[in-house]
Order: C-alpha cells, then structure tokens, then sequence
C-alpha cells in the first residue's frame, strides 16, 4: 500500500514539473516573440490621396495605386519595418516629409536638384510617369515642347515647387531661342483640362494616367470632352519616392527591395495595372 502511494505521488509530481516546464517553454517563446516585434519600426508613408490611379484612397477607404501598391511590396521584404500609409495633399507630404512628421512620401515625385536639398533621393527610382501636353484637338499636331514652342503657344500655369515647372524649366535653359512661355501658378495643380478646353491657355502639362482617369474613362469627370481636348507625351521620367533627411538607412532597405521587385517585373504589373501600359518597356526613353 504504501509503496503504491509513493508511485502516485510521484506521478503526480512528474505531471506536475511537465505542465510548469511547458508553461516556461510557452512563456519563453511569447517573450522571444514580442521581443521581435518590439524591434520593428512603425514609419509613416505619406502620399498624395488625390492622384488616382497614381496614389489615392479606394471606394472601400484603402490607400491604393501603382506608388502604393509598390510600397507594399516594399513592406513584405522589409521585416525590420512596418508601414503606416497616410493620405495627404500633395503640399503637406512635401513639408511632412522634409519636418520629418513623415519618414517617406510617394507623389509620382520627379527628380530635382533642389528637392535633394530637402530629401534624401534612393538609389533605385520608384517607377516611370509619362509626362505630356494636354491640347485643344485641332491642336493635336503639337507633339512636343519645341512645336509648343515654336507656336508661341500660352501655357498653363505651374506652381514653382512643383517638379513639372522644371522640367519646362530646364527645356527652356536648353534652348533659350525657343522657350516655352513657363507662368509660375499660385497652386500646386489646377484644372488642367478645364482651363484648356475653356480656350484660358493654349495648353497644360499633366501626367498620363490622371488625363485618362478624367477624361478616356467613360466614368471620367471630363469624358464628355474626350472628342475635344488630346493628350500628347513628349517624355517619360522616373518617379522616386522621397525621405527624410535622418532616414538613410531606411532608404538603403528600400533600394534593396526595390531592385529585386524590378527584377521579379513586379512593377512592370503594376505599372499595366494602374497605367493600362507597361512604362518600363520604354524605360530606354526615359530622359531624366
């Protein structure tokens, strides 16, 4: 009898020490997992909320479009960081970015030398934006700033700090013997299409993908002048997204993510996705 107490004590006791050993194994595991998670990053990606099909908010209110959906892709390589996506004016991003209240900022962003005075620029640029002119249709023989030039054509104004002015900026610098009359705007963007088709300028630089999201959609703000006004690309320019000044590292991440999503085409996807067209088989022709 007492031998056979003994035996279930000790069985009890050797129950016991298992289901404590498991309880410090499991509390062992969710330390190590929340020490994990406590290393990764939150950084805001700010982006522009009103460039459909560039950046913008979706019908169900999820940031989405081709500098979006890149990022994202960006994200799932980047274990050490988790982003937040916030949606912005065009203006707030370029100030959030450069005060730091933003870590990255992605608005279909154009290389300029003075922005490198405020951002770090990556490595690796983010994607390709077809840049064009936006013309009356018995206009539409203009097919480049020299012919817009040469017509004595007005332009629609561009706000100064936007990279659009100095791509304008910087033909003209080219050829001072024929320059586009450049008017630098209050506002960042106007009405591009409205202005030109109410005869206020001659003409407008915009991107392609906002030109078709107003006006060859048939759900398009402007379809209705789809037969009035045309859009004609006089070239296509690599888009990058913007850091802060203190997020180097954060940068170098990005420029190794990005580079293996080029390689996997991913971006050429998304570029047809949101574009109807695969910009990265003209990349050759990109000039700046």
């Amino acid at each position: 009898m007492f031998s056979k107490k003994l035996l279930k004590f000790a069985a009890i006791g050797i129950t016991s020490i298992a289901i404590l050993a498991g309880c410090s194994t499991s509390e062992a595991s969710d330390s190590k997992d929340k020490g994990d998670s406590s290393k990764v990053r939150t950084v805001k990606v700010a982006f522009d909320q009103a460039s459909k099909p560039i950046s913008y908010i979706d019908d169900q209110g999820n940031p989405t479009g081709y500098d979006v959906e890149v990022m994202k892709l960006v994200d799932e390589l980047l274990p050490d960081y988790k982003f937040e996506y916030v949606g912005t004016t065009s203006d707030d991003l370029l100030i959030g970015v450069e005060q730091g209240k933003y870590q990255v900022g992605v608005k279909n962003a154009f290389f300029t030398e003075e922005r490198t005075e405020k951002f770090i620029y990556p490595k690796e640029f983010l994607g390709l934006s077809s840049a064009g002119l936006v013309l009356r249709k018995e206009d539409e023989n203009i097919k480049s700033l020299k012919d817009f030039a040469t017509a004595g054509y007005s332009l629609a104004p561009i706000a100064a700090n936007n990279a659009q002015y100095t791509v304008i900026d910087e033909y003209n610098k080219k050829n001072p013997n024929n320059k586009v009359k450049l008017k630098a705007g209050d506002a960042f963007t106007i009405d591009i299409v409205q202005w030109v088709n109410e005869g206020r300028v001659d003409g407008g630089v915009m991107i392609e993908g906002p030109f078709n999201q107003q006006v060859t959609a048939k759900d398009g703000a402007y379809h209705k002048l789809a037969n009035d006004v045309v859009y004609n690309e006089f070239a296509v320019i690599k888009t990058w997204p913007l850091y802060n000044k203190k997020e180097q590292k954060f940068a170098d991440a990005y420029d190794k993510a990005i580079k293996q999503i080029k390689e996997q085409q991913k971006t050429n996807e998304l570029s047809k996705k949101f574009y109807d067209r695969d910009l990265f088989e003209v990349l050759e022709q990109a000039e700046r």
